[in-house]
């Protein structure tokens, strides 16, 4: 990261410089020897992260503590719009008999939450943190609104798809933001935190859905967010942006060491705004995240419309869309590398071993869940025979382990500063958990193995992800920090994406023939497809000569999907033994030897306030 002097900034041109970033990769601190040289890698720091930089020079205790309130005001309501807005969405639609584009809805809102996510770390790094996060809520609200004054259902659609903007950018500004004001020591552990209010919206959700429907409607469900989004996200906006206010008024700026006030200038911005405008589009990197989401649109779509089977493989419209989607992201990582002066996805990421493991970590661990997840509800629902209350219990259980060790991992990061083999334990353990569901399938096995299972993997997937997550964003320099944590957390999504339509294939290609198999000579054609076309349809058979073998057509598939995502779930373990074992200090990262606040570590910070 650059620094200028007093003098440097008196000389300096009012005129955007615009210095070609390295495109080297740094080596990560494996150690807590701070005496080496910081090593020679420059990336140009856009204004945003300045601005947290400074931020972080001049909090005192009671914006700090401001700061966490506000984080955890947010986390709740995040968790909460998660687990209640979605028990809506079915009656919106049927609200307008049109419940069976439910699925084309959720494609769209699926691409969004994708390919918003990089746009936010954008917006973030070019104009700053807080404007981010108004930007976010505006979106909010303003979906929400449409949605709950929807009067048709394009209307409705539009609105779902403009919120989903604001609820994935939320979801990654929440990383970015404690990732800006946490050391790596202890962001593992402050990350997983975030998640603690799962635990309180896992018992009242449910029943908060349900008194919105019976009461106000799915209109006031929707509605509500409208207040609470903005109310929620008021005090770490407004800290946001008096802590970049108190920055300015004492002349401290990231790009001095010696924090003095009366040796610093006032830059003004003499650019016309044509100019301007056309310089925040190249810092945006706007035509890159074009290409961005519309290659990952053209890619994604075609998995989600066909798993719904709106439309099949060997459709020309599905055809067309797989061939361009792969050729315009091709265009977007030449275009990256090569031509883009400001890189949403620098060519150094796919140069950086560590960035690159972590993420296929992810995408590799989210094909192998969503593999065995896709159709494990319907599952337990057929063979087990558990009361509804039961099955929501099973359900959440590795969700509910997920959060729990991701918050122990955090902890023993922060008491040993190393994480390696804590990530390469915790991918065995996830590995052990999906492999044990082979043996525990079916309608006659262990009740205690298959919970078992669960627990397994939300404890090994909790200890994993969240490391993975702070590995990653320790190996780059504070100005990547967003876009590697949107980079991490795209290529999960995209494994979300491939496991789905895996399993979904999978599902489509054997269970008919194993449901013709199995009960042939007991139903005919037509009560068979009753049972492949729902699940209540193949309950209603319990008891009957016809249900073992339903049960042994699931068995059947679900043992193909579980062998599947047991040798997917190989891949991750082997790319975390390759990753560095990071030493975890008290820096911003493991790269540039710097602070929170963008000066040498080795220097002892100067405190602005007490």
């Amino acid at each position: 990261m650059s620094h200028s002097s007093h003098s440097d900034l008196e000389k300096a041109p009012q005129v955007d410089a615009r210095p070609t970033a390295d495109r080297s990769v740094p080596a990560v601190a494996t150690t807590a020897n701070l005496d080496v040289a910081p090593p020679a890698y420059h990336v140009e720091t856009l204004a945003g992260v300045h601005k947290v930089e400074a931020v972080n020079r001049v909090w005192g205790p009671k914006l700090k503590i401001a700061l966490w309130v506000g984080v955890a005001i947010i986390a709740y309501i995040y968790s909460l719009d998660g687990t209640t807005t979605w028990q809506y969405a079915a009656f919106a639609t049927s609200s307008y008999t049109l419940h069976s584009l439910l699925g084309a809805i959720g494609t769209a809102q699926a691409i969004v939450l994708a390919v918003s996510k990089p746009v936010a770390a954008k917006v973030a790094d070019v104009f700053g943190r807080a404007e981010a996060m108004t930007l976010l809520v505006i979106f909010y609200v303003v979906g929400y609104a449409i949605v709950a004054g929807s009067n048709n259902i394009h209307t409705y659609a539009a609105g779902a798809i403009i919120f989903e903007v604001g609820y994935a950018s939320l979801q990654i500004m929440l990383q970015i933001i404690i990732g800006d004001v946490t050391s790596l020591r202890w962001r593992s552990l402050v990350s997983s935190c975030v998640s603690i209010p799962f635990f309180i919206n896992f018992a009242v959700a449910s029943q908060i859905g349900a008194n919105v429907n019976a009461g106000g409607g799915w209109r006031w469900g929707y509605g509500m967010f409208c207040i609470i989004i903005p109310a929620g996200c008021a005090p770490i906006i407004g800290v946001l942006y008096y802590a970049q206010f108190k920055a300015r008024k004492m002349g401290v700026v990231a790009t001095n060491y010696s924090d003095q006030p009366d040796a610093l200038v006032a830059e003004r911005d003499t650019r016309p705004i044509a100019r301007r405008a056309l310089d925040h589009l190249i810092d945006l990197d706007a035509f890159g995240l074009l290409l961005f989401a519309g290659g990952w649109s053209c890619l994604l779509l075609p998995l989600t419309l066909v798993n719904k089977a709106t439309l099949q493989w060997n459709n020309g419209q599905i055809i067309a869309m797989l061939v361009v989607g792969p050729l315009i992201l091709i265009g977007f990582v030449y275009y990256e590398g090569w031509w883009a002066p400001k890189p949403v996805f620098p060519l150094r990421f796919f140069r950086n071993k560590t960035v690159m493991a972590c993420g296929f970590i992810g995408f590799f661990d989210f094909v192998s869940f969503y593999l065995q997840y896709t159709y494990l509800y319907s599952f337990i629902y057929v063979t087990r025979g558990w009361s509804l209350v039961d099955q929501n219990y099973f359900s959440y259980t590795q969700t509910l382990c997920l959060t729990f060790f991701a918050i122990f991992a955090g902890v023993i990061q922060a008491w040993t500063r190393r994480g390696k083999w804590l990530v390469v334990a915790g991918l065995c353990i996830r590995l052990l958990g999906v492999g044990l569901m082979i043996k525990s399938r079916g309608a006659h096995g262990s009740t205690f193995l298959i919970v078992m299972t669960q627990v397994l993997q939300g404890m090994g997937g909790g200890i994993a992800a969240t490391t993975a997550q702070l590995f990653a964003q320790g190996s780059v320099p504070h100005q990547d920090l967003a876009t590697v944590t949107a980079f991490v957390l795209l290529l999960a999504e995209i494994g979300n994406a491939v496991g789905t339509a895996i399993a979904t294939a999978v599902w489509k290609q054997l269970m008919p023939g194993q449901l013709e198999q199995n009960l042939a000579g007991i139903l005919n054609s037509t009560e068979i497809a009753g049972i492949y076309g729902a699940i209540t349809t193949a309950v209603s058979y319990t008891g009957t000569p016809a249900f073992e073998g339903i049960i042994t057509s699931y068995d059947y598939v679900m043992k193909v999907l579980l062998i599947a995502a047991t040798c997917l779930a190989i891949i991750p373990v082997g790319l975390a033994l390759i990753l560095p074992d990071l030493y975890l200090g008290d820096g911003q990262n493991a790269v540039e030897h710097e602070d929170l606040g963008g000066r040498p570590i080795t220097e002892k910070p100067k405190p602005l306030d007490a």
